[in-house]
């Protein structure tokens, strides 16, 4: 069920509505994925007053969440999530290394009223991002009742945080309700004129904001990843450019956006700015027309915006409407920034309301406005007006699970 916020489930049991009792046994699946340097908390800091809460309430917290992939072998210990939870926290938050084996629960179990620990990274387990059944009921003995956070990964059916609902009850945190009710004004079709920029490299600014956006905004500024997957459905050679996981998947999707009659314009620019990839970066950068090819070892960085991109970007600015970004159109912490700041500039004028998405981007551009911390998460329910958590909640799906 949903309220007239574009999906704001208001059938879903929220955490907020849940008395917690001293004593009871709390599994709080995060989605802090930050990286040991800190650089940037936002995801962690989101999660701190429903953690904080549940603890003042007596609550023993069991804190699962990920960090990197086991599928590339980047997946770390999260020690220093721990630690500094306990700082902004003040008190002690204990770090467990495991998650799903006998030794975990019984630490989980031994936990101190108003206590808490982070257990080991979730990816650590290749069952984990396939959703694994015989995992999520592992991670489900760590606790009694599973409060889910993590915004970032709602949109990820993982087993920490979809198949853990199948094994115990799930209320939905407050740092999850308040990113959907922030994406509000940025869903579905508006009377105000739309602007949307999809960059990146991950495939779902593609397969998912390239198909959703198209519909529903006037105009789409496609960059990065995205850009290049569309360059190479027109038939440019676009050298080694990046085109991120799933590149004949976001092919095939930028072949069917381009023959199909949508209401957005969609921004492809005649002239690109390419690099020859070193060992050390990017070097060598010149303009080209993008009819002329993008030779091997070199790839696209940037891209000159059309006078008719310029020209509805000022529209934009002048007479207000909503925008989004959705991934870094250029590789703008490499130098290369001629397209993102034409955006940004236009996006920031006093009759726009705009939002960027995602960590990364909201890591790497200078943006002082509105921010989501989940990139896909957020694209998915723009889309969809749902995601695989708030699917895995309602009443109907968690009757059918149990």
């Amino acid at each position: 069920m949903r309220s007239e916020h574009h999906g704001v489930a208001t059938a879903v049991p929220r955490l907020r509505d849940r008395p917690i009792r001293e004593g009871e046994r709390w599994i709080y699946s995060a989605g802090f994925n930050v990286d040991r340097s800190l650089s940037s908390t936002a995801r962690i800091d989101t999660e701190l007053g429903d953690i904080g809460r549940i603890m003042d309430s007596g609550g023993r917290v069991a804190i699962l969440s990920h960090q990197g992939s086991h599928r590339d072998g980047t997946a770390v210990d999260l020690d220093f999530v721990a630690e500094y939870l306990s700082d902004r926290l003040d008190r002690t938050v204990a770090y467990v290394p495991e998650n799903d084996t006998s030794a975990a629960e019984a630490r989980a179990r031994a936990l101190r009223p108003g206590t808490a620990a982070v257990f080991g990274n979730t990816r650590e387990h290749h069952g984990e991002q396939r959703n694994d059944p015989t995992l999520a009921r592992r991670f489900a003995a760590l606790g009694d009742f599973v409060a889910v956070g993590g915004f970032s990964k709602a949109h990820r059916a993982h087993a920490s945080n979809v198949g853990i609902l199948q094994h115990r009850p799930g209320y939905l945190a407050d740092s999850v309700l308040t990113e959907l009710e922030l994406l509000a004004p940025w869903a579905g079709r508006a009377d105000r004129y739309s602007v949307a920029v999809l960059g990146g490299v991950k495939p779902e600014k593609t397969v998912i904001g390239l198909d959703a956006m198209t519909g529903t905004y006037d105009v789409v500024i496609p960059g990065g990843a995205v850009l290049n997957s569309v360059l190479r459905a027109l038939g440019h050679d676009i050298g080694s450019s990046e085109l991120g996981e799933s590149p004949d998947r976001c092919l095939r999707l930028a072949t069917t956006v381009l023959g199909r009659h949508d209401r957005a314009e969609v921004h492809i620019p005649s002239e690109v700015v390419m690099a020859r990839i070193g060992e050390n970066g990017f070097h060598d950068a010149r303009t080209v027309a993008i009819s002329d090819g993008i030779p091997s070892g070199w790839a696209i960085v940037d891209f000159v915006p059309m006078p008719w991109m310029r020209e509805r970007l000022g529209t934009l600015a002048a007479r207000g409407g909503r925008a989004l970004v959705a991934g870094t159109p250029c590789r703008f912490s490499d130098g290369f920034r001629t397209s993102a700041t034409a955006v940004l500039d236009a996006f920031g004028a006093p009759a726009v309301q705009a939002l960027l998405l995602g960590g990364d981007t909201v890591a790497e551009l200078p943006w002082q406005g509105p921010v989501s911390t989940g990139g896909g998460s957020a694209l998915h329910y723009l889309a969809h007006g749902t995601v695989p958590v708030l699917d895995a909640l309602t009443p109907t799906n968690r009757e059918l699970a149990l």
